[in-house]
This record gives structure tokens, sequence and C-alpha cells, in this order.
């Protein structure tokens, strides 16, 4: 297939390898005193749900000051290149920035505090650079994997090959390719500017645009191994009926792309869940009705805001995990625990520490790349980005096509073709597959004996499916009230253990607990679930699941109440939730 194979934007330029030190495979860090947190003051908005910095303006224990200011009184927020000798400087901008990659550790299994049995720590370079992205004269070409050519999949699996054939100590190698996703996902590196927190990319707003970046590096790491800058990644097209299945190119046991460490029942023919709960679905008639109408749960109903979308924000200072978006708790994570081992660790795709030793993990998010880019062109006029600098100007290390150590933000990451690709288009069934109710005008909230969400419920534990009646603040509002705040359903205080697969479901005026047979009806909410980590820690996050269209499909808008329902899939016994509430958010 020519198509496939288009030339390139610009040839990268050659650099000089810098020279590697490899870490203490035993270097652990232990803070014996906390080093002082900055507390930001912020003004909350939408029933202290949401939380804005204030204009300029931030207070430390020291005062007020001005962080623009402050930023170029610094050298600005890029300032500093040497990340190996210099010693550890507060930063008082609000933005996560690069780590110090010599502080990368082990990681620490923080219920006990022993170290973990995986060094996923990057070689270590002097010197990093500001990168800027290359001029594009033509695109890089990321093909559907099912309809790859016989040509493409041989140039790609040479492509692989060779990566695995590098030094074990080269940054561009398979190994310490995925050992990049290990590291930034494992809680192995210092938060930049508070120590005593770890740094996860998951579960936040940065999820989109740090595995953008880290595609980006990969993508141009093989085509310089091929000599072929055109080169594009395949993307797995499992949001499309024809693309629900593993791709064949990755199951040939004489393949650089083939790994062992997969689920063997879900091998070709088998069709891929994205409502995955860790065992088959009792009816797998189900499953194409059930992906089509999660992928319209994640991509148009629950995503009037950019938050519900992207996840919630996280900046220098907060805690791991504050709440994932939609597609990063839906079918993203589904996908990895269907596709690695039937195990509790479920490597190699089904743990973060060894998803990126899985080639069809890269497969998996190009589509989740390329689901972003699709997001971004549905919004129309909305806006498609945060406009705040803690986000622009957030920043990460990757090592680059040339071995260089190289500084990236997420503010470049907005536009793919600027990027220098483009995906195949297919059609986007989902896209026309709003569901239609079980029930509508139900009567279940006013006639159901379910407590109050605002009496002595919460905390619960969510080892069995849970009723509660959640108050409408607002009801009967008009087509302006809509288009000016979304109703949403916030379910905060989700505290889970990160070593375990868990996953629940949510339910609106669902007369009975039949989860797998309903998610393709407008009942269905949205979901909660998540990879397990090679670490084991409490974390607690929140979700937000949008009411407005799904009121309407149930034709309830006139009630003051619903009945939510909360249906543990996996591991509900290490799920505890901690509230329940409805807001409305511009």
């Amino acid at each position: 297939m020519a198509s496939l194979l288009l030339s390139c934007s610009s040839t990268p330029t050659t650099t000089t390898t810098p020279t590697f030190v490899t870490a203490p495979p035993g270097f652990l860090t232990h803070n014996a005193k906390r080093t002082r947190q900055f507390n930001l003051s912020c003004k909350a908005r939408n029933g202290n749900d949401e939380q804005r910095e204030s204009p300029g303006k931030e207070e430390t224990f020291q005062g007020k000051f001005d962080r623009r200011n402050l930023l170029v009184g610094m050298g600005g927020l890029y300032g500093a290149a040497n990340l190996v000798s210099a010693d550890y400087s507060p930063a008082f901008a609000s933005p996560i920035s690069a780590p110090d990659l010599s502080k990368c550790t082990r990681g620490t299994n923080l219920n006990t505090q022993q170290p973990l049995d995986v060094n996923c720590c990057p070689p270590l370079s002097q010197k990093s650079i500001d990168y800027k992205l290359p001029p594009v004269t033509k695109m890089r070409f990321r093909p559907a994997a099912h309809l790859a050519s016989q040509e493409y999949i041989a140039k790609y699996e040479k492509a692989v090959e060779l990566m695995k054939a590098l030094p074990e100590d080269d940054p561009r190698s398979f190994m310490q390719q995925a050992n990049v996703h290990c590291a930034y996902c494992n809680l192995t590196y210092e938060q930049t500017g508070d120590p005593s927190l770890r740094l996860q990319i998951h579960n936040c707003w940065h999820f989109f645009p740090w595995h953008r970046w880290y595609l980006f590096f990969y993508e141009r790491i093989l085509g310089k191994l091929i000599d072929d800058p055109t080169f594009g990644l395949p993307f797995w097209n499992w949001d499309n009926p024809p693309g629900m299945v593993m791709p064949n190119m990755f199951v040939k046991k004489d393949s650089p792309l083939y790994n062992p460490r997969r689920n063997q029942d879900h091998l070709p023919p088998a069709t891929t869940d994205l409502n995955y709960a860790g065992k088959p679905t009792t009816d797998p008639s189900k499953i194409i009705p059930n992906n089509l109408t999660e992928m319209y749960s994640e991509m148009v109903r629950n995503v009037s805001t950019l938050e519900d979308f992207y996840g919630a924000k996280y900046v220098t200072g907060t805690k791991p995990d504050p709440g994932p978006g939609t597609v990063e708790r839906g079918s993203h994570t589904a996908l990895h625990v269907w596709v690695g081992q039937a195990t509790p660790s479920g490597e190699d795709m089904g743990n973060f520490y060894s998803a990126g030793r899985e080639p069809l993990f890269f497969s998996h998010h190009a589509n989740v790349d390329r689901l972003w880019s699709i997001w971004r062109g549905l919004r129309g006029s909305k806006p498609k980005d945060f406009p705040e600098s803690d986000w622009l100007n957030a920043n990460f290390l990757f090592y680059d096509e040339n071995a260089q150590l190289v500084r990236v933000k997420v503010g470049d990451t907005l536009e793919n073709q600027k990027m220098g690709y483009v995906w195949q288009e297919v059609d986007l069934p989902w896209l026309k597959n709003r569901p239609t109710a079980r029930v509508k005008k139900s009567k279940v909230a006013t006639t159901s004996t379910a407590p109050k969400a605002t009496e002595t419920v919460f905390p619960v534990k969510l080892d069995k499916v849970v009723k509660v009646l959640v108050d409408r603040p607002k009801k009967s509002r008009s087509k302006k009230d809509k288009e000016k705040e979304e109703e949403l359903l916030v379910i905060d205080g989700i505290e889970v253990d990160t070593a375990k697969f868990v996953r629940f479901e949510v339910y609106i005026n669902d007369e009975d607990d039949k989860a797998d047979e309903i998610i393709d009806k407008a009942e269905y909410a949205g979901c909660y679930s998540q990879v397990p980590h090679k670490n084991s820690t409490k974390v607690t996050s929140k979700i937000r699941l949008g009411l407005t269209e799904l009121l309407e499909d149930l034709d309830v808008e006139d009630d003051d109440k619903i009945l939510v329902s909360l249906v543990p899939r996996a591991g509900g016994e290490d799920i505890t939730i901690g509230g329940i509430k409805i807001i409305y958010a511009s």
C-alpha cells in the first residue's frame, strides 16, 4: 500500500551522543524531614468542586508574590539545563516540571517501605536541551493496524527488531523505552518543587500530552533506525468494529511484535471488550453494542467541560491521581487489562511498570492519541484546551532519536499536524450511537427506599451494589441554562490501592442490578477503573459524569432527585467511596 509510505518532514539533525551513567540500582530516597510545602491560595467555584488560581498573586508562608515576576527573575521556567549535578532548589512555579533523573529510585512499596523488584530508571546524561519541533514538510502517516499492508508490516517489524538489538544502556533501546513509561508511572521520581511527593502523569490532565510526546519520540527512533523519517506507528482501531480484535501483525510468534505475556483467551478472533472487568461478559453478543456506547459516553456525553475529558488539574504540590478523564478511566484502562496476562499483576500490558514492554501498547496508545485529536475536532467553537500556564508550561524529559536528552512542554502537543503526523481516516460509528433509555419517566427515584446521599452513608466500601438518592439543586432547566452549565454527578473520595485492578460502573434510575446487560442503554452514566501499578499505596481520586443529556434521554428532567447505583465489577472490596453530589459547571 504505497499510500502508507509518505515522505517526510525534515531529516533529523545529527548530534553528538551524550555519555550515559547508570543510576545505582538500589538508590532510594527517604525523607527523614519533610521539605516545607508552599501552599498556594485558591478561590473556589462550583460549590468547592473546581478551583482556579488567583490571578497573578500567590501566597506562601513568606507572603504574597507575583508568580510571573518570579519566573522572570529565576531566568524562566526552562533556565536550568544540567539535571544531574544541580542540587535541588525549591521551585515556586506551579506547573509540573521535568524530574531530576539522578534522583530516580527503584520505586518504593509505600505500604511497607521496601524497594520494588524492578529498576526503570533511565541512563543519565550530563545535559538536556529545550526541544524545538522540527519544521514539517511532509506528514508521517499512521495507518490503522488492521488495514496495514504487508510492506508496511515488514518495515515496522524491522524497526522494532533493530530497536531491540541496541545496547542495553542506549536510551533508545526497546527496554529503555519501556522504562520511560515505568519511571513516570510508578512513583519513582520526586516532584520537582515538592520532593515530599512523587510524580505521576496518569489520572490527571497530563495523560494525553505526556503520552503524545512518548509516542512521538518512540516513532522517530524507529524511523531513524530504518532510515525512514516518514515512518508512522500503526494505531489499533478498537473504537470501530472492524478493528475490535487484536491486530494480526502482533500475534505471529516469529515476529518482534509478538509478546507471550498476554491473555491467551483474547487472541484473534476474540472481540475486544472496552468495558472489560477481568472476566468474560455473560452475553458475548452485547460486546460490540456496549463498546459503541462506551465510546459515545467517553467522547460525547461526558465531556462538556475540559476537566471531564482531560482529567483533573495536577500541579506542584498535588498528590498523585487527582482524577482521570473519560477515555483514560474507560476504554484505555479496559484494553490494558484485557491484553495483559490473566494474573493478578497482569504483565505485560496489564500493569503500568511493564506496559511499555508490550509492542501492542504503542498501537493502543496511538489510538488513544487519535481520539484526543478527534475530540478536539468535535468541539467546534468550544474551548479545546486549558488556557492555564499550569498546564501549558508543564514539562517532561525524553530522549530523542539521536539519544539526546530533551525537555518538552505540554503547550507544544496541541496540534498533531504541527508535530508532523496524521492518521488514516476510518469510520466513527460510535458518533451516531446515542443510547436509548430502557425505561423512560421512571418513578424509581420516588419509590426507592435507598438512603439519601446527604445521610450518613459515606464513606462506604463498594463490596456490593450501593444505591443512594441524590437531590438535584436545579430542575427543569432551559436550553440556555444547559448550554451555560453542564449538570454533573461528582463521585469523590474514591480510595483505591494502586496495586489492584478495580472497576465500578454508575447507573441512573436503574430498576435492577443486571449491569452488564444495560451498558448500551441511557441509564449507564460511566465508570471508574484503574490499571494496576507495581507499587502499592492508597490514593484518593474522583470522577465527574455528565447528566444533562442523560436526563433528557430518561425524560426525568423535572424530577427533584435521581437514584444513583454504584455497581462494582472488579475489586469492589478494595474500593471506598467518599461521597456523591451534583454540581453545575460552565
